[in-house]
């Protein structure tokens, strides 16, 4: 792998986000602040290939965390696929589950992109981008979309009933005077899936939030626990 050295930052908000955590799947309850793999999946909404991969770098806080409680009706049923297979009748499956969320969330993350070697691309290699591959080609296809408010999927905050906004910020944007000034320990928070591993295990790391402030170690430290 090949680390591109440029950074991008974003800010992200919206009025509910919900960072479930894995350990809680009866009824949900959000991490306190965005994880990385949520971060990750927002670049990935405006701008992926197959040659790249976002490492998120930085987590920055801006309004205070808040939470608030809802309780949902459910189906507890999956449908088989099966068109010859009974329908799922809801009100038969329903189920009432509490969701402990967040609201009125902003993040400023930032994200480098990482070259991958065409043994680790997916995808079909016939389909994959040829040898004359640079950074500044994909720095400036992300830059103009985000630039522009495009994205391939609309991003979310953990979950998709939760929508975002996005914009691009401008370089030299870390450590706005507008950060939440409060420093925190989250404990041990999911950073991402090891989609190269069989059974796609879960990897997590110790979050500490620092006058609103949170780095992100790199895939590839001690401090990502597998």
């Amino acid at each position: 792998m090949e680390y591109f050295d440029k950074e991008f930052g974003i800010e992200i908000w919206g009025d509910y986000a919900c960072f479930t955590r894995p350990e809680l799947k009866v009824e949900r309850m959000s991490y306190d602040v965005i994880t990385p793999s949520a971060a990750r999946n927002i670049f990935q909404a405006i701008f992926w290939k197959p040659a790249i991969r976002w490492q998120i770098t930085r987590i920055e806080v801006v309004n205070p965390i808040r939470w608030f409680s809802i309780r949902r009706n459910e189906v507890g049923a999956v449908g088989s696929g099966n068109a010859k297979a009974r329908p799922i009748c809801a009100t038969e499956k329903r189920q009432q589950k509490n969701t402990l969320m967040l609201r009125d969330v902003r993040y400023r993350i930032y994200a480098r992109m990482v070259y991958l070697p065409p043994e680790r691309r997916p995808g079909s290699p016939s389909r994959l981008p040829g040898e004359d591959e640079n950074p500044a080609k994909y720095h400036d296809m992300f830059k103009r979309r985000a630039a522009k408010g495009q994205c391939f999927t609309t991003p979310y905050l953990g979950t998709r009933e939760c929508s975002a906004f996005f914009r691009l910020l401008p370089d030299g944007a870390r450590n706005g005077d507008d950060l939440l000034k409060e420093s925190r320990d989250f404990g041990l928070m999911l950073y991402d899936i090891d989609f190269d591993t069989k059974g796609l295990p879960p990897m997590f790391y110790n979050a500490r939030m620092v006058d609103g402030v949170i780095e992100v170690p790199d895939i590839n430290s001690e401090e990502v626990l597998r």
